[in-house]
């Protein structure tokens, strides 16, 4: 009678070598644990760690039209947010890669709305803004725009300039207040004084503006 030889250690030697999963980097935890604990220092040297990695990643995956690395940035900033929720030992790189995945597709449905809105309104949107061109500005408009810039000319310099910072250089509240030496609160107020002015010139303009024309008309009503 023949014995069956024996295969297992042949079976054993010939079975294929399962995947395992990437070792944990123990470092990257530990700089983790300190950035969940508010230092920010910490997390900057993981964004630092990845910021390479994610960039390539986005470049490859997003269409035209999509800015990479402002869709990294949300994501580091999204995962700082929601540190919380890592678990450790888990693999900081899948959980950083499908936050990047989730900013990715939203701003992706972000662009296709926009797409969207603008294939459909923007023919007519176009065409309401030429006839509006078109038209061109009432009498009464120019009047009021002349009247307006002689009352800008009569207010004093130091006026004069909150006026050219917010209208001609639109800079914010807080860049006029940081040039005044002033709090935001006394350039808002400031701000809605010179309106008050200006407005206040504006109506007193027109009405001697009405006046004339009516005397020059010699009181009649025709």
């Amino acid at each position: 009678m023949t014995v069956p030889k024996d295969t297992t250690d042949s079976r054993r030697q010939c079975a294929p070598k399962l995947a395992t999963e990437p070792a944990v980097d123990a470092d990257l935890e530990r700089v983790i644990v300190r950035a969940r604990g508010g230092e920010t220092s910490a997390y900057e040297g993981v964004v630092r760690q990845f910021e390479t990695r994610l960039r390539a990643w986005l470049a490859g995956q997003a269409p035209p039209g999509i800015d990479v690395d402002d869709i990294a940035q949300r994501t580091f900033v999204a995962a700082y947010s929601r540190l919380a929720d890592y678990t450790p030992g888990t693999r900081f790189e899948a959980w950083l890669f499908a936050i990047a995945r989730y900013q990715l597709k939203t701003e992706m449905t972000r662009l296709r709305r926009v797409a969207d809105y603008h294939a459909r309104y923007a023919p007519d949107l176009l065409q309401r803004e030429l006839e509006r061109r078109a038209s061109g500005p009432t009498e009464f408009e120019i009047e009021r725009l002349e009247s307006l810039k002689t009352c800008v000319s009569s207010l004093a310099d130091h006026l004069r300039r909150f006026i050219r910072w917010r209208y001609d250089e639109e800079i914010s509240l807080e860049e006029m207040a940081s040039r005044s030496g002033r709090s935001v609160a006394a350039v808002k107020k400031q701000l809605w004084q010179i309106r008050q002015r200006l407005q206040e010139c504006v109506e007193q303009r027109s009405l001697a503006s009405e006046g004339d024309s009516w005397a020059g008309d010699g009181g009649e009503l025709g």
